[in-house]
C-alpha cells in the first residue's frame, strides 16, 4: 500500500539550465549522455601543477568566451564561478519563460549553492588577502555567496534568497529547501541549483586526501582509484501547480530526505546509516514504495569508500535493486553543483525514457550481486528516479523525482481505481 505523500502543494520543474564538461546547454549535455561520451580529460583553461597528471571535467569555454556569450565583456569582478552560474541560470529562466516581473516578484525565491565560490581565484585571493596587491577587481567576489549576489543584482530578484554549502550535497539541498518553501506556501516559485568551478584550493585539498584519479573515473568498478574533479552550473525553476498552469512541465519533485551520520570529515560510515536514512526518508515522503523506483542516479564518485558504502546502503533498502549508474563518469565530480546537475540528468531520463550507463566499467565490484547499468537503455519506463548526493561531514541528501501524471492517473493513485468526472467532483 502506498504511504501518504507529504502534505502541501505540488512542485513542478518548469525550466532547466546546465553547463558542464558535456556541453554548454541542456541539449548538448543530453546528446553526450546518449552517445556515451564523457567530458573528462586534460584541463586547458585551469592552471595547476596537476593538469599534466590528473584528469578533469572542465567546461570547454574560456572565461573570455563565457563573457562574450553573456555580453559581460565590460563588467568587472566576475569569477569563473559567477560566469558559469549566470550561463546556467539564464538558460533555466528563459526555458521557463519567466518575465522580468516574475523574476522580481516577492513570490519568487532564489536558493543557490557552491563549495568553492570565488576561491576559484586561489592565487589572486592569496595576493589580496596578504596585501601583496593593490586590491584587485575581485575583492567582493571571494565569498561563497558572491555568485548568488551577482544573480540577484543582474535579474533584480527581490524575494527570499539564500546560499547553501553542505559540500557535495549542496545543490540537492537547494532543491529540497525550494520544494519545502513552495509546499508550505512561503513561495510560489523558487529557482534552485548550484555552481562550482575548478580551483587550486579544491584540487590541492582533494589531492591531499589521495582520492584523485589520473584517468577518467570508473564508479562501481572493482579497481576504481578515485574521482575526477569537474565544474558546472545547473539550475531548475520550481513552481507550484497553481502558477505552472499550462506551462511545459518536466517533472515533479515528489520526495526528499536529508541526514547526517557525523562519522568522519570526509568519509562515509561503513554501515551507511546516513545514506540509508536519506534514501528511505525521500522514498517515504514521496508516498511510494521502494519497488516503484525505476532508476537510481547514484552519488557514485569512484572512490573506494563512497561506492562501497552507497551500494551497501542501496542493497539494504531494495529487495531487488533497480537499474543504477553514476553520471559522474561523464562530468567528473562537480561538487556543489552535482546535486542539481544530476537532478537534471534524472529529469532527462524521465522525459526521454532512458537510463544512462556508468562508463569505464571493466570489473564489477566484489561482494555485491547488483551491477551498474553499462549500456544505454532506451524506450524504458522511468516514472520515479532516486537521486543521491552525499557530502563531506556525512551530509546525505536524496531526492525522488517523478513523471508528471495526468489528472485521471492522479485520481487512480488516490482512489485505487478508475473513476468518472462525477465521482472525481464528489471526492
Amino acid at each position: 500500500m502506498q504511504k501518504q505523500r507529504e502534505a502541501g502543494k505540488r512542485v513542478y520543474v518548469t525550466g532547466i539550465g546546465l553547463i558542464s564538461a558535456l556541453g554548454n546547454n541542456v541539449s548538448e549535455n543530453h546528446i553526450s549522455l546518449i552517445s556515451g561520451k564523457d567530458g573528462i580529460g586534460k584541463a586547458v583553461h585551469f592552471e595547476s601543477l596537476y593538469t599534466e597528471t590528473l584528469s578533469f571535467g572542465e567546461v570547454k569555454l574560456s572565461n573570455d568566451q563565457l563573457k562574450e556569450f553573456l555580453h559581460l565583456e565590460k563588467e568587472s569582478g566576475f569569477t569563473r564561478t559567477c560566469l558559469l552560474a549566470v550561463k546556467a541560470f539564464d538558460e533555466a529562466v528563459t526555458d521557463a519563460g519567466l518575465s522580468v516581473e516574475e523574476l522580481s516578484s516577492f513570490d519568487t525565491a532564489l536558493i543557490s549553492a557552491s563549495t568553492v565560490g570565488g576561491m576559484c581565484l586561489t592565487d589572486q585571493l592569496y595576493e589580496d588577502a596578504n596585501m601583496k596587491s593593490e586590491g584587485s577587481e575581485y575583492l567582493e567576489a571571494y565569498g561563497c555567496a558572491a555568485h548568488t549576489l551577482r544573480l540577484i543584482e543582474k535579474y533584480k530578484i527581490s524575494g527570499f534568497t539564500d546560499t547553501i554549502n553542505t559540500a557535495c550535497s549542496s545543490s540537492a539541498n537547494t532543491i529540497m529547501m525550494g520544494a519545502r518553501l513552495i509546499k508550505s506556501g512561503r513561495a510560489k516559485r523558487v529557482i534552485v541549483g548550484g555552481v562550482d568551478s575548478l580551483a587550486k584550493y579544491t584540487v590541492n585539498g582533494f589531492n591531499a586526501l589521495k582520492i584523485l584519479s589520473e584517468f577518467p573515473c570508473k564508479p562501481f568498478d572493482e579497481n576504481r582509484d578515485g574521482l575526477n574533479l569537474g565544474e558546472a552550473g545547473a539550475y531548475l525553476v520550481l513552481e507550484s501547480e497553481e502558477i505552472a498552469g499550462n506551462k511545459k512541465v518536466y517533472a515533479e519533485i515528489l520526495g526528499y530526505g536529508n541526514s547526517n551520520d557525523a562519522h568522519h570529515p570526509s568519509a562515509m560510515s561503513e554501515d551507511a546509516v546516513g545514506a540509508i536514512m536519506s534514501m528511505r526518508t525521500a522514498i517515504e515522503s514521496a508516498g511510494i514504495v521502494t519497488s516503484e523506483i525505476d532508476y537510481i542516479n547514484t552519488h557514485g564518485t569512484g572512490t573506494p569508500n563512497n561506492d562501497r558504502v552507497e551500494l551497501f546502503g542501496i542493497s539494504q533498502i531494495f529487495e531487488k535493486v533497480p537499474p543504477f549508474s553514476s553520471t559522474k563518469s561523464y562530468t567528473g565530480h562537480t561538487l556543489g553543483a552535482s546535486g542539481a546537475v544530476e537532478a537534471i540528468f534524472s529529469i532527462l531520463s524521465i522525459r526521454n525514457s532512458e537510463v544512462y550507463p556508468s562508463l569505464h566499467i571493466e570489473t564489477n565490484m566484489e561482494g555485491f550481486d547488483a551491477k551498474p547499468i553499462t549500456k544505454l537503455q532506451s524506450n524504458v519506463s522511468v516514472n520515479y528516479v532516486l537521486s543521491n548526493s552525499f557530502g563531506f561531514g556525512g551530509n546525505c541528501t536524496s531526492l525522488v523525482l517523478g513523471k508528471v501524471k495526468t489528472f485521471n492517473a492522479l485520481l487512480i493513485d488516490k482512489l485505487g481505481h478508475k473513476c468518472n468526472w462525477d465521482e472525481a467532483n464528489e471526492r
